[in-house]
Formats: structure tokens, C-alpha cells, sequence
């Protein structure tokens, strides 16, 4: 799994019968080159085709490095014949769900025809495009997955995904009540790209950058003002809407004294902000919130959730629940692949607004 942060490529080796198992994980630093070329290719640009089809078989060379580094650290514990089946979802370089009046489309490079060949693996991708074509956003896939793991008869239950975008799903106690899952705004992604432009640094270690300034509430409201947090769901996004070109437009028509500081606690101000509006606007801010992924570790940004939130039945991360925050995602590609592979479908019509309930992914022998 490679997200919108553009981190680390994470790998999981987990097994589903009897029960969910974690038997080993890593993540993987992105080159920096790659890095640089995913950044590229997600704005327009000279010369696409001829970069994505570099950049395609690159990045499939380094899943499948990544995974053969993953069954080889496992202290002999694996072995390539124990894995039935690698889940790849590929690196998003376009999202385009509401592309009206041109085609929606999402895509994801990471050749899986070189990851099956390069690991001696089978292996399932391109889990999005059939949601696209069912009518769907193809986008958020995991509240399906969050429903299989997470869901409690007892008690109603967030499961907060911070990312480079942050997502949520709904798990009502009642099982009959509709699942719901979608796309609230940025999560990390902007956080990362100013502190990168001004710091150097990957991301805000702890939020203790953003946590020496100030939110600057000129800016705030301007950045709250995009159609996209009023849009009724389903609804998803990625860095075609939030990037830094959104975010220095944004700048320019503030009259703000703009100190990078304030700039970045603001942008966790909206992060938080835009959360939990959608959180109270779907009448769930008295559940137990549960959050994962690599902004589980923003200190400052769980406690503004708490704060926000203040009649929730609990403000942690998915470790709680007995899966690391660190490791949900990757797991629940784990999780797609194997539906897939079982003939079972693993979208959520009324996630993502597809026609119905269809069969994910495509499989690629090894």
C-alpha cells in the first residue's frame, strides 16, 4: 500500500481464518526519485505518457522488492509459497470521481503484471476502476472492510483514517442501518507539503510545529469555503483538489500576517475542523472514534478531535481494537485481494454510490 502521503510503501503479511493475524509488516522508504516522479505526474504536465510508463514498471519493481524484503525479514517464518496472494492497490497518480461532462476515472500505476512476475506471487489489483464503472466514486474501499472488523453490536463506531486524505466510515450498532463511509478533506497532505517547503522535514512530528502558532481565522474560513466540504455524499478527493497551488492561492487572498507556523497550525485546524463537522453532521458524535493511519501519531491533532468532540465515547487509535494504526490500510487491501480471489464483492454501494455490490479487482498470475 502506497498512499496520497507518499511515506513509505507498507506491507503486511496477514491471514484471515480463524481470525484476523498479523504475521508480519514493514514499511518501506519511498526513493526520493520516485517520489519526485508521483509528484509529477499528479498535475499536468510535458511528456505524461512517456513518464507514466517509466514510472508504471518502476514502482512495480519496488512493490514487489518490497514484498520479497518483507517474506525474507520474517525470520523464516515465510516463505513466497506461503502467500496466496499479493493485494496491491498501486499508487493513485489521478483521481477524478465527479468529472462531469468528460468520463469519471481513477488511476493507479504499479505495473501488477511486473509485481507478479518479479515476486513469483499471484496478485490482485486494480480494485477502484469497476466501482467507477458500476456509477460509484471508487472511493473510500475500505469501510467495507472496517465493517468486517471493526463493527460492534454494543456501540455505534467511527473509524477514522488520516492519510494524506482523511476518511471515515460509519458502523451504526445496528447492522440494518446503512454503512456509510466517504472522503472529510486532507488529512496529512497539506500539513506535509508546507512543512516540507519551508522545513525540509517529511512531516510534523507530534503536530509540535503546527502547535507553535496560531490559527489564523481569515485563512481558516477562506480554505472552510470550498464547495467540497458542503457536497453531499458519497464524495471523494485526492491532490488534484488539495495541494500546495490550492493552498498558496488561498494565501494570496488573505490578509493575514502570515507566519509558516500559524500557516501550518491552521491547516491542522481545518483537518480537525473538517472531520468533525461531518462526524456531528451524521449524528455520530456520541460514538467510540477510532482512528488509524499515520496521523494517529499527530498528538495535537487528537486532542483537537477530543476537544471537538467532546461527548465521545473515546478518542483512540484502532490499537484499541487489536490492529495498529500503522497497518489497517495495507491489511485491508490483504482483505480486498482475498475477496476477490473468494468470488466475494467488497464495495459498499452505499459508500462509494455505485449501482450495487460488485466483485473488485482484477488477477494477475504469477
Amino acid at each position: 500500500m502506497s498512499g496520497t502521503s507518499l511515506d513509505a510503501v507498507d506491507v503486511v503479511a496477514v491471514s484471515f481464518e480463524p481470525q484476523l493475524q498479523l504475521h508480519a509488516q514493514a514499511s518501506f522508504e519511498l526513493p526520493e526519485q520516485i517520489k519526485e516522479d508521483v509528484l509529477t505526474l499528479c498535475s499536468s504536465g510535458d511528456d505524461e505518457i512517456e513518464k507514466l510508463g517509466h514510472l508504471d514498471i518502476s514502482l512495480a519493481k519496488l512493490f514487489a522488492d518490497c514484498c520479497l524484503k518483507l517474506i525474507s525479514q520474517a525470520s523464516g517464518n515465510l516463505s513466497v509459497d506461503d502467500i496466496v496472494a499479493i493485494g496491491l492497490h498501486g499508487q493513485t497518480i489521478r483521481h477524478r470521481p465527479n468529472n462531469w461532462p468528460k468520463n469519471n476515472f481513477s488511476l493507479q500505476i504499479g505495473d501488477a503484471n511486473t509485481v507478479a512476475e518479479e515476486s513469483g506471487i499471484l496478485t490482485v489489483a486494480d480494485f477502484r476502476r469497476r466501482d467507477i464503472a458500476a456509477g460509484g466514486q471508487g472511493a473510500p474501499l475500505v469501510p467495507a472492510f472496517h465493517a468486517n472488523v471493526f463493527h460492534s453490536a454494543a456501540s455505534n463506531r467511527v473509524i477514522l483514517n488520516i492519510g494524506g486524505m482523511a476518511n471515515i466510515t460509519l458502523l451504526p450498532a445496528d447492522s440494518q442501518q446503512p454503512l456509510l463511509g466517504f472522503d472529510t478533506g486532507p488529512g496529512n497532505v497539506l500539513m506535509d507539503a508546507w512543512i516540507h517547503q519551508h522545513r525540509g522535514l517529511a512531516y510534523d512530528a507530534n503536530g509540535d510545529w503546527a502547535n507553535s502558532g496560531k490559527i489564523l481565522p481569515a485563512l481558516l474560513q477562506q480554505l472552510l469555503e470550498l464547495p467540497f466540504f458542503s457536497q453531499s455524499i458519497p464524495k471523494s478527493t485526492g491532490r488534484e483538489q488539495f495541494n500546495l497551488i490550492w493552498l498558496e492561492q488561498a494565501l494570496l487572498n488573505t490578509n493575514d500576517n502570515l507566519c509558516p507556523e500559524d500557516v501550518q497550525r491552521t491547516l491542522l485546524e481545518l483537518s480537525a475542523v473538517t472531520i468533525c463537522n461531518e462526524i456531528e453532521k451524521h449524528q455520530f458524535s456520541k460514538a467510540e472514534l477510532y482512528v488509524c493511519g499515520g496521523g494517529a501519531h499527530n498528538q495535537l491533532l487528537i486532542q483537537r478531535l477530543q476537544q471537538l468532540l467532546p461527548n465521545a465515547k473515546a478518542v483512540t487509535s484502532t490499537a484499541a481494537l487489536h490492529l495498529d494504526p500503522d497497518w489497517v490500510e495495507a491489511t485491508a487491501f490483504a482483505w480486498l485481494a482475498r475477496q476477490t480471489l473468494l468470488g466475494l464483492c467488497s464495495n459498499s454501494a452505499t459508500v462509494t454510490g455505485a449501482r450495487g455490490e460488485r466483485i473488485l479487482g482484477a488477477i494477475f498470475q504469477a
